[in-house]
């Protein structure tokens, strides 16, 4: 028994992992604005680079009294098998020079002059950032998006996984915004029919990771 369980644990993560490369050629082949790469895509696929993103979300929850759901952020990362970081390397710097008007200023000249909010610890993104650039990682996404639907891949996106990546340096130079997709091979998905608290009763469940797949079956009985 024991035996078999571990080779069902193992063709698991080997399907996670394998999706997960299928996920990043979906983004990687998904439309850009003027058919050019502006688009940083990785892939953490190990355990220990999961738990270190995964400690990294967890503490900025003390940065900001509004990111208390950083916590269960960060549990849902624990549950994940591979993670993703999508990071555009030019909408924080280099604007389309379109004079769209999307991001707020007239014209981009404007864009230029404005000034940055502050490099602080209470701050996920300094913007501001040109939109049209920041379509580009948009259409990434929804490409992984689409393609994990079909393949019946659990899935979701993340704010606060693209902001701790940038601060652990996992993207490229110059890539102020980046999102973190999650993605996970399980009976039950990790990222739906969530308590208010998953966080602490994740917690409860990391020193045994067989319990902590098998648990989220009954996660449903504490909505």
């Amino acid at each position: 028994m024991e035996r078999r369980m571990r080779e069902y644990e193992e063709a698991r993560l080997e399907a996670a992992r394998t999706a997960a490369k299928l996920l990043l050629a979906s983004a990687v082949t998904a439309p850009r604005i003027g058919g050019v790469d502006v688009v940083s895509i990785q892939c953490i696929d190990d355990r220990d680079g999961i738990e270190d993103l995964a400690i990294a979300v967890e503490r900025m929850a003390e940065d900001n009294p509004s990111w208390g759901f950083f916590r269960s952020d960060a549990a849902q990362v624990r549950d994940s098998d591979v993670v993703l970081i999508m990071a555009d390397r030019r909408s924080g710097h280099d604007p389309m020079d379109s004079n769209c008007n999307l991001c707020g200023y007239l014209v981009c000249d404007q864009w230029r002059q404005a000034e940055k909010l502050p490099d602080e610890p209470s701050v996920a993104f300094r913007g501001p950032f040109c939109l049209l650039r920041s379509m580009n990682a948009a259409y990434a996404l929804n490409g992984a998006v689409t393609l994990a639907r079909q393949l019946g891949i659990d899935h979701t996106i993340k704010m606060s996984v693209g902001a701790a990546a940038i601060r652990m340096g996992l993207v490229p130079h110059k890539c102020g915004i980046a999102l973190g997709f999650l993605a996970s091979v399980t009976e039950k998905s990790p990222y739906r029919d969530l308590p208010k608290a998953w966080d602490e009763y994740n917690n409860l469940a990391l020193q045994n990771r067989l319990i902590n797949r098998l648990f989220p079956v009954f996660r449903s009985i504490y909505c």
